[in-house]
């Protein structure tokens, strides 16, 4: 990829978190890449990066075989910043020690900052204390030469440790999530006073590089692209349309498991906003064919994923043949299936545009979101300038509401969930709370239940109503409504909606749950 010459190279050993701190360098205006551990000498190499951030990992270093930093980044001279597993592998290749904990740290805790080093600049000072988030079971004990320790927690006495002249700095906590309330800065101070960094990078430039890449990547070949409904597809098309034109043609697969009114939509934005071509695919009977008997989530995603690559196929013949298949993949779909790198990061679930791809697939991939959080595709959206209707949306899976219809999918049940998610999301908007939450459905549960309604009984389906928010879909709180909302939907959803006589609400955060139920 085309990078800018002020950028930092994220060294990646595994941790689930380790594009958060990619997140963070951006928000410091730094453009900023991932490599994994065993292939970031060939990145340093071709970034030619000012300096290094190092991540956590669930390995140990006291383990044989595990990840070790590439030599030629500690030849460079150039400043480098450890987190956790970062600060361990720091030491064990530099001559401290790292010895197993007896107990660990996990959550938050709090440190002292013991003096002053360039990391702590217009920030914390000596003697204060400062809430972190700790996630380890290893500790320093003792330092490398060259190194003193600036910061102190009960259980680990060089939560943060400095080498001013070489311009190394490391903690034991983690700096990118949340839980850390300065760690943002904390990153973004290594960024701008440790590094030198002017942080002058934005979206534009961010555009402007990846249409660089796409038209390196495709050259004169042509590309089919999928179109969900979603922002994430439409950021896509509309970027690769930018980088090559009618090399562009978006095939939007109409699968009988969207929500009311969108395909109309979709299709309306793209032939008549943008000069992009446009099939449209009616293949409700064909997907909802195939779901029937499936119950399995696994098998209901894998099935999808499988369908649309197929009909890709097809339509990419009817124009004469496609080389590439474009996706607006993002980092938390790829994340939920396999590690960003292939490292050893666990599988959560597949996705129907990562994991669930068959093998067998005859095109290459374009994914330039790839790297992207759903805000950054947002920021992206409007620099490109897309409609608000489409860029300020909330998320929407690829597999659409078979994955909101826990057990066997019918055009019935598709029915029922259709009809209550638009009362859901219509009394959202007259709230005017639809901007304030990230993500708001409803899921059709394999569950009935008793009711009364008039004078008979009733033996009905049961929704569960789902809002949250979250800034990068990583991590996710319920969202809470204002006292007499969710009776309300209730209400209508219940006189409204034929086959539904009683709605739940989920609080379930993520983690323990993942945003969609299946």
């Amino acid at each position: 990829m085309t990078q800018p010459s002020d950028s930092i190279l994220i060294v990646d050993f595994g941790s689930q978190v380790t594009q958060l701190i990619a997140r963070r360098v951006r928000e410091a205006g730094v453009y900023s890449e991932i490599a994994p551990f065993n292939s970031a000498a060939e990145a340093f190499a071709r970034m030619a990066p000012k300096g290094i951030i190092l991540s956590g990992s669930p390995a140990s270093v006291l383990e044989q075989g595990s990840p070790r930093i590439p030599q030629a980044i500690l030849d460079s001279g150039l400043p480098i910043m450890g987190i956790c597993y970062g600060q361990q592998v720091l030491m064990a290749q530099l001559g401290g020690t790292v010895t197993l904990g007896d107990s660990g740290e996990f959550g938050s805790a709090v440190i002292e900052v013991t003096d002053s080093c360039a990391l702590f600049d217009g920030l914390w000072s000596e003697g204060e204390n400062h809430q972190v988030w700790m996630s380890h079971g290893d500790k320093v004990t003792e330092l490398a030469p060259g190194f003193r320790p600036v910061a102190a927690s009960k259980g680990a006495p060089f939560a943060v440790i400095a080498d001013d002249a070489r311009h190394y700095y490391a903690m034991q906590f983690h700096p990118e999530v949340v839980h850390t309330p300065d760690g943002a800065k904390l990153i973004a101070n290594f960024a701008r006073h440790v590094c030198g960094l002017a942080g002058d990078w934005t979206m534009a430039e961010f555009r402007a590089a990846k249409i660089a890449e796409i038209r390196a990547q495709v050259g004169k070949g042509r590309v089919i692209c999928g179109l969900s409904g979603g922002v994430d597809s439409a950021v896509a098309a509309v970027l690769i349309h930018e980088a090559i034109g009618e090399q562009l043609t978006c095939v939007f697969v109409d699968h009988g498991l969207m929500r009311s009114g969108e395909a109309d939509q979709v299709v309306s934005l793209f032939r008549n906003s943008y000069n992009i071509p446009l099939v449209h695919v009616n293949a409700e009977a064909a997907f909802l064919g195939g779901l029937a008997g499936l119950t399995d989530p696994e098998a209901k995603r894998k099935f999808i994923g499988g369908a649309f690559i197929e009909l890709f196929e097809e339509e990419a013949r009817k124009i004469g043949g496609a080389d590439f298949l474009a996706q607006g993949t993002l980092y938390p779909d790829v994340i939920e299936s396999v590690s960003f790198t292939g490292g050893p990061s666990v599988t959560i679930k597949s996705h129907h545009n990562v994991g669930g791809l068959p093998e067998r697939m005859n095109m290459k991939l374009v994914e330039p979101l790839r790297e992207l959080f759903k805000d950054e595709v947002r920021a992206l959206g409007r620099e490109l300038g897309l409609p608000e209707i489409f860029v300020g949306r909330h998320p929407f899976p690829g597999p659409g509401l078979a994955i909101r219809i826990p057990g066997e999918v019918t055009k019935e049940r598709c029915d029922i969930l259709r009809k209550a998610d638009a009362i859901y999301l219509e009394e959202i908007r007259a709230a005017g709370l639809y901007d304030a939450i990230w993500q708001a459905f409803a899921v059709l549960l394999p569950v009935r239940s008793v009711g009364v309604m008039g004078d008979g009984r009733t033996y009905d389906n049961v929704l569960a109503l789902r809002a949250v928010t979250s800034t990068d879909g990583m991590t996710a709180a319920a969202f809470q409504f204002p006292g007499d909302f969710l009776p309300r939907v209730a209400t209508r959803i219940v006189n409204e909606v034929k086959g539904i006589n009683r709605v739940t609400y989920d609080y379930t955060s993520k983690p323990p749950g993942t945003i969609e139920w299946e």
